[in-house]
């Protein structure tokens, strides 16, 4: 049975090369990531956050912002 609650290793590489690709078109668009952004994305890669909670987690943060 596969464990939801973590991503498999090749899901984090998948993921991971998804984000430098991200990031270097961020760059070129002259909006890079600020490095508040990229250490939250390496700790979903760190701790392998399946998608859903990634997901939850950037909403929360970004749900107070929001009401401002």
């Amino acid at each position: 049975m596969k464990n939801l609650s973590r991503l498999a290793p090749s899901d984090v590489t998948a993921a991971r090369q998804r984000r430098l690709e991200a990031m270097r078109l961020q760059e070129i668009e002259g909006n890079p990531l600020t490095l508040d952004e990229v250490r939250m994305f390496e700790m979903f890669e760190r701790e392998a956050w399946p998608f859903e909670k990634r997901r939850a987690f950037i909403l929360a943060k970004a749900k107070p912002l929001a009401a401002e």
